[in-house]
């Protein structure tokens, strides 16, 4: 089930959010990610914040808009290639015409899952904080007539 962050998920949603950098980019020092935590305690009530709640009520994955910049789509790594980042991505699709995100570029299998979903590269940056190479990438709607 999808439904927005509560107040309650919030530190679930932070572990989460930890865990999976840490195993998705194992090319940042782990001591990056546990720098930010604050900072993302503090963003994400800010944001737009989609949970999916597996049947046990827990949160296994989440995604996170700032308007129509995607800040961050995680799923928990027991959970993922079931589905859930696409469902999660599906739903906010809905409802926008456009989407902008960016991705590390050694982070290879989000950027085939952001292909697949008919994103594409339109620019790239080297991150400030990390130094690392970033895509930047766009999904448009396709309008059919």
């Amino acid at each position: 089930m999808i439904r927005k962050l509560q107040k309650e998920d919030l530190e679930e949603a932070l572990l989460l959010w930890e865990e999976e950098n840490i195993k998705a980019h194992d090319f940042i020092n782990e001591d990056y990610w546990k720098n930010q935590m604050d900072s993302v305690r503090e963003q994400l009530p800010q944001s737009t914040v989609y949970v999916y709640v597996n049947d046990k009520g827990q949160i296994v994955g989440f995604i996170g808009l700032i308007e129509d910049y995607i800040a961050g789509l995680f799923v928990k790594t027991t959970e993922q290639s079931k589905g859930i980042g696409k469902q999660l991505l599906d739903y906010v699709k809905n409802n926008k015409t456009k989407l902008t995100l960016e991705a590390f570029a050694k982070n290879k299998r989000a950027v085939a899952f952001y292909h697949r979903e008919g994103f594409s590269i339109q620019d790239e940056n080297i991150d400030e904080d990390t130094r690392e190479k970033e895509f930047v990438m766009v999904w448009q709607r396709v309008e059919r007539y």
